[in-house]
């Protein structure tokens, strides 16, 4: 698969000492959705911005549709959009003349047509009169993608798009995300929302201490990190696990009326059969079980502590 952005050792020394990049390697591919993740001052905001031509790198190289960054800055920054964490833009404005102003901004001759199917995209057309600060939150942070994409990027990079904005725009604003996609837009988001990412994103890297930690398939992560657990609701409660249980490695939960077992669900062995008939010869009996799976959550922040 083509990379679009295309990251080689990568670092990012500051003049107060604070090495914010190390040696970042990454690829991310022309047509998905990339998460990236990572605790604050994991050094996200400092990647973007060298991506974005905001920030000077130190070390390594940097291109964007095979424009290096810095050699050949007004093709490489032509191919991307911005959508800021913070709401950045004159309020005074109306829709309509804020995104066309943006169009303006990178040398583009005005193209009412594309304004307008753009506007429609983000259910903002109904809005093109009327000034941005009369506009809700979740309407604002539209406007402030219609700017990003009005000189057509072929790369967007969506800075936690969804911060302060209720739950069905925020589903809403994730769909209008997945159709940008499929038009053929360059996606890179950061969010906080890790469930978001796990729902959206084709892949995920996880950044932490200014190193990339891990990238892979969403799906592959979950299979490779996430660990399924059974849990039994026992007929009696337990004081402690027995000792012919030792090499499962069960915890008591629910004060001993729990019996949790944490497994690999991609091997062929899970070990659920051979403890089942354990249980039985040491007569511990139960009345429900069911099975759950590691959230990305879980994984992330598992992934975090490891690193420390």
């Amino acid at each position: 698969m083509a990379a679009i952005i295309s990251i080689k050792d990568l670092s990012k020394t500051y003049k107060s000492g604070l090495q914010a990049l190390k040696n970042i390697n990454l690829d991310i591919y022309r047509g998905e959705i990339f998460a990236l993740l990572g605790p604050n001052g994991a050094g996200k905001t400092t990647l973007i911005s060298i991506i974005c031509g905001i920030v000077n790198p130190g070390k390594g190289t940097v291109t964007a549709d095979g424009h290096n960054i810095i050699n050949d800055y007004r093709a490489a920054r032509s191919t991307i959009g911005l959508v800021p964490q913070e709401l950045a833009t004159d309020m005074f404005e109306t829709v309509w003349s804020t995104v066309n102003y943006s169009r303006g901004l990178f040398g583009l001759p005005k193209n009412n047509d594309y304004i307008e199917q753009l506007l429609h995209t983000l259910s903002l057309w109904e809005k093109r009169h009327t000034k941005i600060r009369a506009l809700s939150g979740g309407m604002k942070r539209r406007v402030m993608i219609a700017k990003a994409l009005a000189h057509e990027p072929k790369i967007l990079f969506l800075d936690e798009p969804t911060a302060g904005v209720d739950v069905e725009l925020r589903q809403h604003m994730w769909d209008k995300v997945r159709s940008l996609r499929e038009s053929g837009v360059t996606i890179i988001l950061t969010t906080h929302y890790i469930e978001e990412a796990e729902e959206m994103a084709d892949r995920i890297g996880v950044i932490n201490k200014g190193e990339i930690i891990i990238v892979d398939d969403t799906r592959k992560l979950m299979k490779k990190l996430g660990r399924k657990q059974l849990t039994l609701h026992l007929q009696h409660p337990l004081t402690c696990v027995p000792e012919a249980l030792a090499d499962f490695q069960l915890e008591l939960a629910a004060e001993g009326h729990e019996l949790v077992y944490s497994f690999d669900a991609s091997k062929e062995h899970t070990g659920i059969a051979e403890l089942l008939r354990r249980l039985n010869e040491q007569g511990i009996d139960f009345k429900d079980l069911h099975s759950s799976e590691s959230s990305l959550e879980e994984i992330f922040v598992n992934l975090v502590r490891n690193n420390v």
